[in-house]
């Protein structure tokens, strides 16, 4: 058993268990022995890893929007959970463009109902709010970002989330500031790849609807480049630091970036490239240019404060990122008992982790 037991018996809350990555750590929390409630829209698709791995048989699942103040403290009155993880969000930069109201709405009003939940509900212990990389003022530098640099951004979706990141420290600094209050720390990660994403304008559920459709995919920024990490790289941050709050306390609150090592940005084009020499299916073309919504064609992430304090480090390589991340959606298209496919890539990633003597795995 990973990260130290912190997890075997505890009550577990996660706002937007039905999303990609809120489903993925639903599946690794029940398996640390925790009991897992969640909060959150029913799913989009049928094809959502929350859907295919029959999840709402397997935890404790309980449909509600987080921009419902009240519907979100009666639930958490109601399972009095020691530790809570915030992932209910809008989480699509072009959607926010379309859709500006009810990105901030979701993203900033449902972190503030999210900490005000925690602040009525004495039970819990630990609070992560997990946001993302573009909270940053993004100026397109080629060094990354460390957790003291200012927020920003320039999209309704990168400003609602260095908003977000402002909520967390406000309430981290005005309402659990004391001895004995809940700890509170916020987790950013950048673009995260993995089996069981099927969101609209994301480049790799594009490429696998394209292959499924046996088109190319036509990509709008070949050359952006991203940190580009298998879901379980940023998961495996959350739980830790989240252990490392239950074991050792206030040290570890405030901000933490996970990402990949700094030499492992790649652009959308090596990406998909690297896909193509292991798939070998599909292929893509690239727009004329075209007047399109602003998105950031350089950002990466400062790892160094959660490399040294909290001794997480990334687990895999990009070769072995795309690897399992193929293997992941050659698992969707092929179906199966998803379930037991997700957990048979937890325990792979836990195993190499372990044999690298990385800490949580130890």
């Amino acid at each position: 058993m990973s990260f130290w037991n912190c997890y075997k018996g505890k009550k577990v809350l996660i706002t937007g268990h039905t999303g990609f990555k809120g489903s993925w750590l639903a599946i690794w929390l029940k398996e640390l022995g925790a009991e897992v409630y969640g909060y959150a829209l029913a799913p989009v698709a049928d094809m959502d890893n929350f859907v295919t791995c029959n999840l709402q048989n397997q935890i404790h699942h309980f449909e509600g929007d987080v921009r419902d103040a009240q519907k979100l403290k009666s639930y958490f009155g109601h399972v009095q959970p020691d530790i809570a993880f915030h992932l209910a969000a809008q989480p699509l930069v072009l959607l926010s463009y379309q859709d500006p109201v009810s990105t901030f709405e979701t993203n900033l009003m449902g972190t503030v109902n999210f900490f005000e939940a925690v602040r009525q509900t004495s039970s819990v212990k630990v609070a992560i709010n997990v946001t993302s990389d573009k909270c940053y003022d993004n100026k397109e530098w080629v060094w990354g970002y460390r957790e003291n640099d200012s927020m920003g951004g320039k999209d309704p979706y990168s400003a609602s989330k260095g908003c977000s990141e402002l909520i967390t420290n406000s309430y981290l600094n005005s309402f659990f500031n004391k001895d004995g209050s809940c700890l509170v720390a916020s987790a950013r990660a950048g673009n995260v790849i993995g089996g069981g994403d099927w969101a609209a304008d994301r480049i790799l559920p594009d490429y696998f609807r394209a292959v499924k459709k046996k088109q190319k995919l036509m990509i709008r920024n070949p050359f952006a480049t991203r940190p580009w990490q298998h879901v379980l790289e940023p998961l495996s941050g959350y739980l830790n630091l989240g252990a490392a709050l239950m074991l050792k306390g206030r040290d570890f609150t405030g901000g933490w970036n996970f990402g990949p090592e700094d030499t492992a940005n790649y652009s959308v084009k090596e990406l998909i490239d690297k896909i193509l020499l292991i798939n070998n299916i599909g292929g893509y073309t690239t727009p004329e240019i075209v007047e399109k919504p602003h998105e950031a064609v350089l950002l990466k992430l400062d790892i160094s404060k959660a490399v040294n304090l909290l001794k997480w480090r990334p687990v895999l390589n990009f070769d072995e990122t795309v690897n399992l991340t193929v293997e992941g959606y050659q698992d969707d298209l092929n179906g199966g008992d998803l379930l037991v496919k997700r957990i048979k890539q937890i325990n792979h990633y836990s195993v190499k982790a372990y044999r690298n003597n990385i800490k949580w795995a130890i």
